[in-house]
């Protein structure tokens, strides 16, 4: 259907603006004349040549979803119809590829889907958690409630991926840097000196002579180094994509000395703020732990969590297969333990998350602080060693002349 670009006037003279679809021009004005848009200017809206070239789309960023649901939340609790609150969120987005999905939604909406069962067909935007929530609020007549709720857990979630993010970035930085200083050294410094050093035609010390071979070698075989590294990283994401491979790997991050630790606690938080936010709106236990094992990122915790919901399907506790996990803290299954025998389990979970919360951001600054020293002495140990290395014969030679 074709797509019009429009401007006009509401009823309080107030300017507008947007998009509408419409079988031609004149019913376009119509829809408009229905809405109490005064038009003053309407074409049809230009061919994007790239809308096709999905890679070329702007991303969705969850920033986006974020501030969606809470505008969105709003609106419901201020008495706007579904239809018109999408609308006009969708006339006010500025990410094309999100504007086109909302447009799908509210055209949904329109032809009497549920609000939930419109964003169900967009996974790759909403997830699972999303959408039950959703329906939850939709079953119980407390949608705004719910997006607000599922808001604030989307906030906080963004917030811990970023305390983690940001103790990964700064190691790795520093780690690329030495990587790329060493490099430029062995490649382009090194061969200067080995050349000034062939002159002399006398022995030189050990350590010089090895970064000098280090550098030849280097140097040689460069091109090889990069494609061992390309095949290292394929092979790597082949493996991890196995179910082995996958189990493997996530057991083995979770058993790291340092960030195995963060990582361990960052999932605790997670699965509490997650199954905690879903029992609070609604969601049946069982529905709930099938999308917290999904969303929980590590093949380890996803199983144990499906364990325990085994448990419970059975009839038995929530914290007895939690604690054979191994996974969770005791601390953390006797909480729940209490919040399950008191009928408060998910004000539980949620204080649990709040208390993980502040262990993380303790853990990042720990790591932090321990971590910047560490990367001072690895790197004067490594670009000090090959710059000492190449000074010994200088200095040689210096004592040489002196004596």
């Amino acid at each position: 259907m074709p797509v019009y670009v429009w401007k006009g006037k509401d009823a309080k003279g107030n300017k507008r603006s947007g998009e509408i679809e419409a079988n031609n021009e004149n019913i376009a004005r119509l829809l408009l004349r229905r809405q109490n848009i005064t038009v003053t200017k309407i074409k049809p809206k230009p061919k994007d040549i790239f809308e096709n070239v999905k890679w070329l789309q702007p991303k969705v960023k969850e920033k986006d979803i974020v501030v969606f649901i809470r505008q969105f939340a709003t609106m419901i609790d201020a008495g706007l119809p579904l239809v018109q609150g999408l609308q006009i969120l969708q006339e006010q987005q500025t990410n094309r590829t999100f504007k086109t999905i909302l447009k799908q939604v509210q055209k949904d909406v329109e032809e009497g889907s549920t609000f939930a069962d419109a964003l169900k067909k967009h996974p790759q935007i909403f997830d699972e958690l999303t959408i039950n929530l959703v329906a939850a609020g939709e079953v119980g007549g407390i949608l705004d409630v719910i997006l607000n709720r599922l808001a604030a857990y989307m906030e906080k979630i963004a917030a811990l991926k970023k305390k983690v993010k940001g103790a990964m970035t700064y190691p790795a930085i520093v780690t690329i840097i030495a990587v790329l200083v060493t490099a430029v050294i062995l490649i382009f410094v090194i061969p200067v000196f080995s050349k000034m050093f062939a002159d002399f035609g006398a022995a030189l010390p050990a350590p010089t002579q090895f970064v000098i071979n280090v550098s030849n070698t280097v140097r040689s075989y460069f091109h090889w180094f990069i494609l061992g590294i390309i095949l290292l990283f394929i092979a790597f994401k082949r493996f991890r994509a196995t179910e082995k491979g996958r189990d493997l790997t996530d057991r083995l991050v979770l058993r790291l000395p340092v960030f195995g630790m963060l990582l361990r606690k960052v999932a605790v938080a997670k699965f509490t703020r997650t199954l905690g936010t879903m029992l609070s709106s609604g969601v049946p236990i069982l529905e709930a732990m099938d999308i917290v094992a999904k969303t929980a990122g590590n093949k380890v915790i996803e199983r144990a969590i499906l364990e325990t919901r085994a448990s419970v399907a059975e009839g038995k506790s929530v914290t007895e297969p939690l604690m054979h996990s191994g996974v969770f803290p005791p601390m953390v299954v006797q909480m729940i333990s209490v919040g399950e025998s008191t009928g408060a389990l998910d004000a539980m979970l949620g204080k649990i998350a709040d208390y993980y919360d502040e262990e993380v951001d303790a853990a990042v600054d720990a790591l932090t602080s321990m971590l910047e020293p560490f990367m001072m002495v690895f790197l004067g140990v490594v670009i000090g060693g090959l710059v000492i290395s190449m000074y010994l014969p200088i200095f040689k030679m210096a004592g040489v002349v002196a004596g």
